[in-house]
C-alpha cells in the first residue's frame, strides 16, 4: 500500500510539472504573439507614414517666412504640359511668391532649351498679370545654361534679364519636325489603309507623302507662330533690342552677345541679383516640387492620341 501511495504521488509529481511546463509554454507563445502583433502594426504604421508623404498625402504647408526676402522660382528642362516645367508648375509657384507679403523681388531662373509655345505663352502672360497686379515687385530672370526658344519666350516678359557670359541665349524661331515613312513601307511591301472624311484630315500623315499644299499649310502656321514670338520679344524688350536681320532668325549667342544685341541686360546671377539688384540676400525657394504620385501619373498618363501626334508632326516646338 506505501508502495502505491509513493507511486500515486510521482506520479502527481510529474502530472504537475507538466501541467506547469505545458503553461509556461503557452504563456510565452501568447507573449510572443503579442510581441509579434505589436512588431507587425508598428512596422505598418511606419509604411503608411513613409508612403502617405512620398504619395503627397500628407501635405507641407504654404511657405511661411520671416523677414524680407527675394523669391526664387524654377523653370527647367523642357517646357511641356506634362513636365516639371509646365505652366502649371512654374505659374504656381510665381503666384506664391508673389503672394508673399514679405518678397522684395522675384528671380526666375530658367535652363531651358524650349518646348511648348502654347505653354510658355501662358507662362509669359501670367508673369505680365502678376506684375501689373504687384507693380512694386519687380520679376529678374537669371539665365544659367540655355535660354532658348520656349526658354526666351517666357525671359522676354521679364523687368530685366541677368546672364553668364557663356550662357546660350536666342533661337527665336519654330520648328516642326517629324519622319516620313513611305519609302521603307514600300520596300517592306507594307500596304497603309487609313479611311478619312475630310480631304485633309491626313495633314502630316508619316506614312503618307507629303503633298506641296499640306507643306505651304505648315509653312504659313509656322511662321504665324513665329510672328507671335517676334512680338512677345519686341513687347518685352521694347527699345533695349537692337534688330538685326538675324535676330529672329533662329540663331543662338553667347550671354556675352545677347547683352550687345539687347537680348539682356547684364551679367549676374541669383546671389548677385538679390544682393546688388533686389537688396534682399535672403532667396526663399517657392518653386513647387513634384511628389511621387505626380511623377508615377507624369510618367504613365501620356495619352495614346499624343504618342500618335508627336510620331506624325513631332509638335510644334519653339526651339
Amino acid at each position: 500500500m506505501a508502495e502505491a501511495g509513493r507511486e500515486n504521488q510521482d506520479a502527481n509529481w510529474e502530472r504537475g510539472v507538466l501541467e506547469k511546463v505545458a503553461l509556461a509554454a503557452i504563456a510565452e507563445q501568447r507573449a510572443t504573439r503579442r510581441w509579434g502583433t505589436a512588431f507587425k502594426m508598428l512596422l505598418l504604421l511606419y509604411l503608411f507614414a513613409v508612403l502617405f508623404v512620398g504619395m503627397g498625402w500628407v501635405r507641407q504647408g504654404e511657405h511661411t517666412t520671416s523677414g524680407k526676402h527675394t523669391a526664387l522660382v524654377e523653370l527647367r528642362g523642357v517646357i511641356g504640359a506634362d513636365s516639371p516645367a509646365s505652366a502649371d508648375n512654374v505659374t504656381s509657384g510665381l503666384q506664391a511668391a508673389f503672394k508673399d507679403a514679405n518678397t522684395q523681388g522675384v528671380i526666375l531662373r530658367i535652363n531651358s532649351p524650349g518646348g511648348s509655345p502654347v505653354q510658355a505663352g501662358y507662362i509669359n502672360d501670367e508673369i505680365k498679370r502678376l506684375r501689373t497686379q504687384h507693380p512694386n515687385i519687380p520679376l529678374y530672370v537669371v539665365i544659367e545654361d540655355i535660354c532658348a526658344s520656349g526658354g526666351y519666350y517666357v525671359a522676354a516678359a521679364a523687368d530685366q534679364i541677368y546672364v553668364d557670359k557663356a550662357s546660350i541665349v536666342g533661337s527665336i524661331g519654330v520648328v516642326m519636325d517629324g519622319f516620313g515613312f513611305t519609302g521603307i513601307m514600300d520596300k517592306l511591301g507594307i500596304e497603309r489603309r487609313a479611311l478619312t472624311a475630310g480631304e485633309n484630315k491626313r495633314f502630316l500623315d508619316p506614312f503618307a507623302p507629303l503633298t506641296a499644299t499640306h507643306r505651304e499649310y505648315a509653312e504659313k502656321m509656322l511662321a504665324e507662330i513665329h510672328q507671335q514670338f517676334i512680338t512677345v520679344v519686341r513687347n518685352g524688350r521694347g527699345k533695349r533690342l537692337k534688330e538685326t536681320p538675324e535676330v529672329f532668325s533662329g540663331l543662338i549667342w553667347t550671354g556675352e552677345k545677347s547683352i550687345e544685341l539687347g537680348l539682356a541686360d547684364g551679367i549676374g546671377n541669383v546671389d548677385s541679383v538679390a544682393r546688388d539688384i533686389i537688396k534682399a540676400e535672403d532667396v526663399v525657394d517657392f518653386t513647387p516640387r513634384q511628389n511621387l504620385a505626380e511623377r508615377v501619373a507624369r510618367k504613365f498618363g501620356a495619352t495614346m492620341a499624343e504618342a500618335l501626334l508627336k510620331s506624325s508632326t513631332g509638335g510644334v516646338q519653339l526651339r
